[in-house]
């Protein structure tokens, strides 16, 4: 229960910061969306009487704003991820609520879950690293993983309503859409892992460390060799400092286009043959499904993998260092 406890702390501290980032771009994504239905409706004037018959479909490229409360916009995809979070708090409180020396089936389950995760992670770390680090890979996981699930329930993305632009056009704009099929939601965890990242490497190497991890990881040697090894090094560091800024960027466009264009090829299936719509999307959904899970799984593992090449010396004490020299 401590590791559940654990998790459900990280889940907060997970999604408060993506909840924030992803508001601070609501607005500007708001405006963006008024500002080219403006300019397109200037563009197209002449051919206002065909657009007036047209209609929208597929879900938007933004999230779309819901209501406000004061400066605060509360967005489609930001509802789905508070009610995520609300649903594993929940979760996390009952399980916990009473918990036995001779578990329930709930509690089982949730023990089974969490401790599976945190022995799959310490493959992976190592025993030092997991400890360290495992309340945020695991909080990752899961956090994605509903939150791609909870994409999937019936009614998010296909119930909404048609707003008339100004070229007399539709657009269908859903109450509820997919948090990571929100860019700015799947940036914030990204930048967030990038800020930890930044954090833990400082914590193992030192600043010194951190830059020779880089730059110098093996320039030895004497003569003019030393200094050939020093140029390559220095090239190949600039070449991984550039693949370590571009990280958040591929964290970040590799779940949203996966979850994005899954959500968007099930709606295309259910307005395929309309009597049909029903059955279908089915394979899709299953397939959907499986890559929610893929996609939870492969953003925790990127992500700890990472974290793993910069901080790996770790796992060897002082004995063990002497040891290989």
């Amino acid at each position: 229960m401590r590791l559940l406890k654990i998790i459900l702390a990280s889940v907060l501290f997970v999604a408060l910061p993506t909840l924030l980032v992803a508001q601070e771009h609501a607005a500007s994504s708001t405006e963006q969306a008024t500002r080219t239905t403006g300019e397109a409706a200037a563009t197209h004037v002449t051919d206002a009487a065909h657009a007036a018959h047209t209609e929208h479909h597929g879900l938007p490229s933004y999230a779309v704003k819901v209501f406000s409360i004061g400066p605060v916009v509360i967005t489609n995809s930001m509802v789905v991820t508070i009610l995520v979070t609300l649903g594993i708090v929940f979760f996390a409180q009952l399980v916990s609520r009473n918990v036995q020396a001779i578990p329930s089936d709930l509690q089982n389950f949730a023990e089974w879950l969490v401790e599976s995760m945190y022995n799959f992670l310490q493959e992976i770390l190592g025993d030092k690293l997991v400890k360290k680090t495992f309340w945020f890979f695991g909080s990752i996981f899961f956090f994605i993983l509903f939150t791609n699930w909870f994409g999937l329930l019936p009614g998010v993305g296909t119930i909404g309503w048609n707003v008339t632009g100004a070229d007399g056009s539709h657009e269908f704009q859903p109450w509820l859409r997919g948090g990571n099929a929100d860019l700015n939601m799947t940036s914030a965890m990204a930048l967030l892992f990038f800020f930890l990242w930044v954090v833990w490497a400082l914590q193992a190497n030192g600043p010194i460390g951190f830059l020779k991890h880089i730059f110098a990881p093996g320039a030895d040697g004497k003569g003019f060799m030393k200094w050939f090894m020093v140029a390559i090094f220095l090239f190949v560091g600039v070449l991984e400092t550039l693949s370590i800024l571009f990280r958040p960027v591929s964290l970040s466009f590799r779940l949203f286009g996966n979850i994005f264009a899954g959500e968007n090829v099930l709606e295309s299936m259910m307005n395929l043959v309309p009597w049909l719509s029903w059955l279908i999307p089915l394979p899709f959904y299953f397939l959907e499904l499986l890559v929610g899970l893929v996609q939870a799984l492969v953003f925790m593992l990127l992500t700890a993998v990472f974290t793993l090449l910069i901080c790996s010396h770790e796992e060897h004490g002082p004995g063990e260092e002497h040891a290989h020299h």
